[in-house]
């Protein structure tokens, strides 16, 4: 099957892309490495270096003609969106549209899209099911709810059947340490680097962590599926800033404390998401447990110190 991933250089992306490679898929990526990176490229697919912005994406959907595609190229600051929500908008809202109208046009059957828990904004109540009520504090995620309106009208009216995944925090190997997103990856090259993390707030903010090789079969499973709609991918378990800090520091020998600082606009309190519908209908379930994916994190980011000491 030829599938199409957009990100694919990217943190979730590359993953996907090595998955969909190993079980003989033929891949096509398209990314303009905003984020992304070469070294995480699989060689056996096929790469297109541009924005998912760029009209001349209509040009790869006519030559390709991907059966699936795999959308996950996208604009994932939510402090970016809170200064910038222009671009947050012309990314993720824009640029979807130009994927999903490329979709009908060139007769895609599919197309799994990474949404967002961060559209629900503050929980009305827990854990957070895919009926709540989206009420969302940021522009990152009215950005990412709304190309589900899109998807859900594109698939009424021109027949693309589509899944949405609702992810919660995704954390795991090849997540950039220096982004402005992913508490796992930035305090654990804080950490190794001698540095000192910053928790903002009191530490007690918690989310649902889950990890990157989970969200990849959460693709995989999705991609393969007659399913259609919007599932939530996440653990179903809170943990706090404190917690993860602590995992951290023990996985990296740190003996050190963070520094706090003031609570951030537009970041949610406290979140975690009931996953009952992805393990009912998809057939997904956590395997890894942040006890565990944290340590297998890390021992990724000692090895790249190493080799870029080498």
């Amino acid at each position: 099957m030829k599938i199409l991933v957009t990100g694919g250089a990217g943190f979730i992306g590359s993953h996907v892309v090595d998955a969909l490679v190993k079980q003989g898929d033929e891949v096509v990526i398209i990314d303009n490495f905003s984020t992304g990176f070469e070294k995480n490229l699989n060689p056996a697919a096929k790469l297109y270096r541009l924005s998912i912005c760029d009209t001349a994406i209509d040009k790869i959907f006519e030559l390709e003609k991907p059966q699936i595609v795999i959308h996950l190229a996208a604009q994932t600051s939510v402090i970016r969106s809170i200064t910038d929500p222009i671009f947050d908008a012309d990314v993720n809202i824009l640029g979807s549209l130009n994927v999903i109208s490329n979709c009908v046009r060139t007769g895609v059957h599919k197309i799994v899209y990474a949404s967002s828990s961060a559209l629900y904004g503050t929980p009305e109540y827990l854990p957070v099911d895919e009926k709540h009520p989206v009420k969302s504090i940021s522009p990152y995620g009215i950005s990412k709810h709304t190309v589900e309106h899109y998807l859900f009208q594109n698939q009424t009216l021109n027949g693309l059947s589509f899944i949405a995944l609702r992810y919660a925090n995704v954390y795991g190997p090849r997540q950039n340490p220096r982004g402005e997103g992913g508490v796992v990856a930035i305090f654990a090259g804080k950490m190794l680097s001698g540095e000192q993390p910053t928790i903002y707030g009191l530490g007690d903010k918690s989310r649902d962590y889950v990890y990157v090789a989970d969200v990849v079969r959460a693709n995989i499973i999705a991609a393969g599926s007659d399913e259609t709609g919007i599932f939530n991918i996440g653990t179903g378990e809170e943990t706090t800033d404190k917690k993860v800090f602590e995992l951290i520091s023990r996985a990296c020998n740190y003996d050190g404390v963070p520094f706090y600082a003031a609570e951030r606009a537009g970041e949610i309190k406290k979140i975690y998401l009931d996953n009952n519908r992805a393990v009912k209908i998809l057939k997904w379930n956590p395997l890894i447990h942040v006890k565990e994916g944290v340590p297998t994190t890390v021992a990724y980011y000692k090895h790249e110190l190493i080799q870029l000491a080498a």
